[in-house]
């Protein structure tokens, strides 16, 4: 069990690494991953479970102990990023399937990567969680409700359709490992231990699965939807910390902030669009996971030398 423990930790932090590799290898092999279109939702749902495992109830006391950071993270997260992917659509004119697309991982709550990187990048750990935590319980109101406002005027959306998707994809799941959690108490801790090894999996395979299917596409206008998934990422995480900054928070807490709102939660985006459009539609949730995982760990690391460059400035 040890050595398992052992591998998911490294598979864990080199996440970004096996992202990057299989996604290429889907490109160049996709008869290869096609059969994993089928396992797409499962997968999420099984990351899900995962989080749910992991949530305590100390990570919902910070709404308590801390609401008007907590609510500007939330808020910062659905707001920054959808309006954004609205624009870059707009901007570049992206076709209606990659415009919907764009618009969808936008709309996603932030990701579960985000508190690794925080993390590392010593911003605000507790305020991480928190923010991912809350932002993802409301994903099944918010996340419909944005996606039909910012993107109907490319394809019909049904609001009831997404939401009970996403009820099924993300809140049951997660209430599935707290009830879990709770019945096996201590006994969880062993199941814990390996699951960045269980997530990093799956999030790989349904970033492989996605390129796999929609590879012709990809070579067709991949160089443009990376530019527009590059600049959505970017924009996200400056304004996350500008956000922060403007409302006086501490530099742990714009770290955070920044982080937060960059950083989506693609795998649910990849799903729905799957689900709900076409493959093409999850094409900027794929390359999204792709990117993040890079630039996520490289500003990670810009941000821990400013808290080493400002303990010495004060020293």
């Amino acid at each position: 069990m040890q050595a398992l423990i052992a591998l998911s930790r490294f598979i864990g932090n080199t996440f970004a690494v096996w992202v990057l590799l299989f996604a290429v290898m889907a490109f160049f092999q996709p008869s290869w991953f096609l059969p994993l279109t089928a396992w797409i939702v499962p997968l999420l749902g099984l990351i899900m479970f995962g989080m749910g495992l992991t949530l305590k109830g100390a990570d919902f006391q910070e709404v308590a102990r801390r609401p008007l950071a907590v609510l500007l993270g939330v808020l910062a997260q659905f707001i920054i990023m959808p309006s954004t992917a609205w624009l870059l659509c707009q901007v570049f004119a992206l076709p209606p399937e990659i415009a919907v697309g764009v618009i969808l991982v936008g709309c996603c709550p932030g990701g579960t990567a985000s508190n690794v990187i925080t993390w590392f990048a010593r911003g605000d750990l507790a305020l991480s969680v928190s923010i991912t935590a809350v932002t993802t319980l409301l994903a099944p109101l918010v996340t419909p409700a944005l996606i039909w406002l910012l993107a109907s005027e490319w394809l019909p959306v049904s609001f009831n359709a997404m939401f009970i998707s996403i009820l099924k994809m993300v809140l049951l799941p997660i209430a599935l490992g707290l009830i879990a959690q709770r019945l096996l108490g201590e006994r969880v801790k062993t199941a814990v231990e390996v699951l960045p090894l269980i997530s990093v999996v799956s999030i790989v395979a349904i970033v492989a699965a996605v390129v796999a299917a929609s590879q012709g596409k990809i070579a067709e206008s991949g160089l443009l939807i990376m530019a527009v998934v590059m600049l959505h990422n970017g924009i996200g995480l400056g304004l996350g910390y500008l956000a922060g900054r403007l409302f006086g928070m501490s530099l742990a807490q714009r770290k955070t902030l920044s982080i937060e709102v960059g950083m989506q939660n693609s795998g649910l985006g990849a799903a729905l669009a799957s689900a709900h459009f076409s493959p093409l539609a999850a094409v900027p949730s794929a390359l999204f996971s792709v990117w993040h995982n890079l630039s996520g760990p490289l500003l990670a690391t810009i941000y821990r030398r400013m808290s080493q460059d400002s303990e010495k400035s004060s020293s």
